[in-house]
């Protein structure tokens, strides 16, 4: 027996045993996206509730699926401290249940590196260790492989169904101080089905795309809807913070080949998918997709270095001189910033490159504009007007970069739905922008 395989059957043990490490008033990193480790997730929440521990602060970032332990019933045990709001805990925030940690993307790792926000204990979700010791991160690598290796103590799910993801993706059974095997399925987001206005859209943003251009694409019904027309497309490639479906067809039929990147040529760089049993089929030992902390997939000045990088990015409203607001409604907060500053940047500086924001041009049935005269009160600026580049709705594309403010709401009431120009126009006037 090699002497990794000595100290992975030491290590394993039961759920209920490994969280028993976690005290009261730890700071615990939880694997988010589709790689929640529900067994051991589920065994600090039925510690909490008979009273074992209490005041234990848990970090994560996005979650899928039901999340019990934000539920009342749990309040002075433990506090979710979030870096990105996930619908799942939305609720949670709003009523002071849950605490919300506005950051980019990219800069999540050195919180833990740096131990400016130090964690206790990690608790992730890999794939079964290889013939060297080293388990895969599997489908969530962008801000895991940071949180373990900054923690104190590392728990890890060894899940036979977690797919093995390539490149920077890895840590050895050493660095791991308890494993609990299991299998079950990862749990699947569906494709969005794109309406006719996400549909129009994409197909603004599809004219913009050349031959060979590296793309960053989010989930949602926009991203999805792009994919559908980039199928004459040539020679393209990827390097995106996630992915979807919509990648693995294109990969199949052809069209992305990643063959003209001018970084890392041939390969699909990504921190994390979200998507379906294909999608984790696909990436599984797959040496065409690598997988990277956030701030190496992230970092502006690395993703500038993909010529023609195509960046496309949504945004809840966008006012008259160009403010994108992206991550909350009015001062209710929604989201998190992500990664949409990062790749804005990063494909400004690229050669060629187009950082695009997407959006309806309305909201709430038609009955109000995403266009607005000004920013709601108390919403915050996702991407600032000196940042933005493109603007597209169904209605065209609106490009703001150099512009000065007249020229900048001349354009964007250009594509503004036409039941609120005139409104809009009243309004720039004014608020003496023409």
């Amino acid at each position: 027996m090699a002497h990794w395989e000595r100290i992975y059957h030491e290590r394993i043990t039961t759920a209920e045993e490994a969280v028993r490490v976690i005290e009261s008033g730890h700071r615990v990193f939880l694997t988010g996206n589709c790689s929640v480790p529900r067994v051991l997730l589920n065994a600090l929440v039925q510690r909490a509730r008979g009273g074992e521990v209490h005041d234990v602060e848990i970090v994560q970032v996005l979650t899928i699926g039901d999340a019990d332990y934000v539920s009342p019933d749990l309040a002075g045990k433990l506090r979710v401290n979030t870096l990105f709001i996930s619908a799942n805990v939305r609720q949670a925030v709003h009523e002071g249940r849950a605490d919300f940690t506005p950051i980019f993307l990219s800069e999540i790792p050195a919180l833990f590196r740096s131990r400016q926000l130090p964690l206790d204990v990690a608790l992730i979700h890999v794939s079964p260790p290889d013939e060297h010791g080293f388990c895969s991160f599997g489908v969530e690598v962008g801000i895991t492989k940071p949180a373990a290796e900054s923690a104190r103590i590392v728990i890890a799910e060894v899940n036979d169904r977690m797919p093995r993801t390539l490149g920077d993706a890895f840590i050895h059974v050493s660095k791991v101080h308890y494993f609990v095997p299991v299998s079950y399925p990862l749990p699947e987001v569906p494709q969005g089905h794109p309406g006719e206005v996400q549909m129009r859209i994409a197909q603004h943003i599809a004219e913009l795309i050349p031959d060979g251009a590296t793309l960053q694409l989010g989930i949602g019904g926009i991203p999805d809807a792009v994919l559908l027309y980039l199928r004459d497309k040539k020679d393209l490639g990827v390097h995106t913070e996630m992915f979807s479906d919509g990648v693995v067809e294109l990969v199949e039929a052809g069209v992305i080949t990643n063959e003209r990147k001018t970084l890392h040529r041939g390969k699909i760089i990504a921190g994390f998918v979200l998507g379906s049993q294909r999608l984790y089929n696909f990436v599984d030992n797959n040496a065409m997709v690598e997988f990277h902390p956030t701030d190496y997939v992230n970092d502006p000045f690395i993703i500038a270095q993909n010529d023609n990088m195509v960046a496309i990015n949504s945004a809840i409203e966008v006012d008259l001189t160009g403010q994108v607001c992206a991550d909350s409604i009015g001062h209710k907060f929604y989201s998190g910033v992500g990664g949409q500053l990062d790749f804005i940047r990063g494909a400004a500086r690229s050669k060629g490159g187009k950082p695009i924001i997407a959006l309806p041009s309305t909201a709430k049935g038609g009955t109000i504009s995403r266009i607005v005269p000004m920013l709601k009160p108390g919403a915050g600026v996702t991407t600032t007007r000196n940042d933005v580049h493109y603007v597209v709705t169904e209605y065209g594309v609106a490009y703001l970069h150099g512009k000065t403010i007249r020229q900048r709401v001349e354009a964007l009431i250009h594509i503004a739905h036409p039941d609120f120009r005139d409104y809009l126009r009243r309004e720039a006037q004014r608020l003496g922008y023409i």
